[in-house]
Parts: C-alpha cells; structure tokens; sequence
C-alpha cells in the first residue's frame, strides 16, 4: 500500500484546511485510515481515523473541530480541519491499518505516507 498525503499549508488561527490521502497498491477488505501528527522533539500522536464501515475516532484536541470522512471508490481518507489553533502546527502523516484473521489470529499491517506540514499562524 503506497499513501501520498496532501492539503497542507499555511493558514490563520481560526481557519481551515483540507488535508487528503490517496492510497494505492494492495488493499485490504478490513482496513483503517487515519491520520497522525508530529512536532519537531515529541511523539508522533492520533488525531483521528476511519475504518472501513465508517467508525470513527477522535483524538480529544481536535473533537468538535476536525471531521474525517473517506470516499472508498476513490480509496481516499480527508480531513477537513476547522477552528485551527497555533498548536494543530505539525507534520500531518497518513495512516492505512490492514486486517487479515487467519487461523483465528489477527493479522495487522500498517502502512504511512510521507507527511504533509500544516503551520497555524497569524
């Protein structure tokens, strides 16, 4: 699974950005996109993800102001983000969880795509 992410940008305190990740290669029935984020000297953290029957995540800094959504015929995951603080500053990375169960284990294969930068500033 190849993901190429894309949307980010420089915006305003209090505006708002799309960010979209395409996947492509092998693909799994049972899957999760999502997206992550990471500041220079910190852990890379959840934001949100999506699974392949539409359940959603959140991380608690960005609920209320973040929506992801998917469009499966195009094997894409966006983020629309909204109400952006100087702290959603970070490089955006994508995300594709895959799920295989065999002989009653479950198999998971993770994928990340090279990240985009997203700079709230005024």
């Amino acid at each position: 699974v190849q993901l190429q992410a894309s949307g980010g940008g420089l915006v305003q305190p209090g505006g708002s950005l799309r960010l979209s990740c395409v996947a492509s290669g092998s693909s799994f029935k049972i899957n999760t996109m999502g997206w992550y984020r990471q500041t220079p000297g910190k852990q890379r953290e959840f934001v949100a993800m999506m699974s392949s029957v539409s359940d959603t995540l959140y991380a608690d800094s960005v609920k209320g102001r973040f929506t992801i959504s998917r469009d499966n015929a195009k094997n894409t995951v966006y983020l629309q983000m909204s109400s952006l603080k100087p702290e959603d500053t970070a490089v955006y990375y994508c995300k594709y969880s895959g799920y295989v169960v065999e002989n009653g284990i479950q198999n998971e294969s993770n994928y990340w795509g090279s990240g985009t930068q997203v700079t709230v500033s005024s």
